[in-house]
């Protein structure tokens, strides 16, 4: 029998509520699997009213008997991974079985000091708006091939090569070009065997168990992070992350075919947000965007920089849709838009004096577009107890059924509040 396998992918610049929508689904999964990125990204969930915030560990480690999954796509930061178990563990609600593969790369202590140093050396306007997690650089090295891997802290010799190498040259990179004091081999060694020591227990195969739960006819969920237009290929380059967070990268990034995918669920915010720098076409750094922000509580989970805020951008959704061939869309905070009398939705670019409705190619040509609006009125009535379609006001359904003829694609799920409870599921 094979099992249910869905991937849940950020259909924006992410922040939409990706963990949110993992975690109101998680009773109907048995393996959650986190297959991109590092700890950069931040998921937010709220169960009981107690809000977790999540950075490498899969959304799904507040069910109990659950498999969480740290695939071979990620980049780990093993001190924040080794705090976010602990928090669970003090709180008694590491109840779920971890598994890291052991195929994961590591973000050294040099990838750190390397991403913050090349990000104040660019000069204005060349800045990415990186979090100097060491992301960037970590994901440099798996490339050049010469990454550090989980599986390689467990293996003392295999280690001390791989680091008396990367040292040698990292060290040089560090205070020829960028004037930083060098890292010292012992230091970063110890710390790596320590890490290596914790990690252990949890160090598997993610490809096989992923496989054998498929074959047990178990549920299991792809967990992406950031967003469709933050992609390494398929984002606003160069103002993108280091991976691949389109449904693609689930498959590359966990070690499983294209084929075992039933159903690519897109998470889309009812309007728009993006953190760093870099085009977002429909931006309003007016008062309606302070006014999203703060009741939208749009602050980086991560780094608790404020979001910068905008309107629903159709054209980039339907850009989505086809990339990452969703066929199902999750909206998320819909609540937010209540009270704001009339709604400006983003129909078509105008870029040089003419008019597009399709997602330009690079960061360049994006920079340049300026919205076309058309304009949907809001509704007033609080919509936050809500819990099946038909109970929410017209105006609102009309927003929902607006965005669906506009992508081609069903909303299956409705996010009114940031609650576990506060969800509407259509047809799912």
């Amino acid at each position: 029998m094979k099992g249910r396998v869905e991937a849940v992918v950020g259909a924006q610049w992410g922040d939409e509520g990706k963990g949110r929508v993992v975690d109101a689904l998680g009773g109907k999964v048995d393996v959650f699997a986190r297959y991109q990125g590092g700890a950069n990204a931040g998921h937010t969930v709220i169960v009981d009213g107690q809000k977790y915030v999540f950075h490498l560990l899969p959304s799904g480690m507040l069910y109990p008997c659950k498999t969480c999954i740290i695939g071979n796509g990620v980049v780990i930061d093993p001190d924040q991974l080794l705090d976010e178990l602990k928090e669970l563990q003090e709180q008694g609600k590491d109840r779920a079985r971890l598994v890291i593969s052991g195929a994961a790369h590591v973000v050294m202590p040099y990838h750190k000091k390397i991403d913050k140093a090349q990000e104040s050396l660019r000069g204005k306007g060349r800045k990415i708006g990186t979090t100097g997690r060491g992301i960037g650089p970590a994901y440099v090295d798996k490339f050049s091939r010469c990454g550090i891997r989980v599986e390689d802290l467990l293996d003392g010799e295999a280690l001390r090569e791989k680091l008396e190498y990367n040292l040698d040259e990292k060290n040089t990179y560090l205070t020829k070009i960028f004037g930083e004091e060098p890292l010292p081999f012992s230091e970063v060694y110890e710390a790596a065997v320590k890490w290596g020591k914790a990690l252990a227990p949890y160090v598997e195969d993610a490809s096989r168990v992923i496989d054998e739960a498929i074959r047990e006819g178990k549920g299991v969920l792809f967990e992406g992070a950031q967003g469709t237009l933050l992609d390494i290929d398929h984002g606003t380059y160069p103002f993108v992350t280091s991976s691949s967070p389109v449904a693609a990268g689930g498959c590359v990034g966990l070690g499983t075919g294209p084929g075992v995918v039933d159903r690519v669920i897109g998470v889309v915010k009812a309007y728009c947000t993006r953190v760093g720098e870099g085009p977002f076409p429909t931006e309003d750094t007016g008062e309606a965007g302070v006014a999203l922000r703060e009741k939208g509580g749009e602050y980086g989970a991560t780094t608790g920089r404020p979001r910068r805020c905008g309107w629903l951008d159709l054209v980039a959704l339907r850009y989505a849709v086809r990339v990452n061939g969703l066929s199902s869309i999750a909206l998320t905070k819909l609540d937010v838009l209540t009270g704001m009398g009339s709604i400006p939705v983003c129909t078509g670019y105008e870029i040089d004096g003419r008019h597009e409705e399709h997602f330009p190619s690079g960061a360049y040509r994006q920079g340049r577009a300026k919205p076309v609006y058309e304009r949907l009125e809001a509704w007033s009535e609080d919509i936050s107890s809500c819990r099946e379609f038909e109970q929410l006001p017209l105006q609102a359904r009309k927003y929902v059924e607006y965005i669906e003829e506009a992508s081609g694609i069903q909303v299956n799920l409705i996010g009114v509040g940031p609650g576990r409870d506060q969800t509407i599921l259509r047809n799912f």
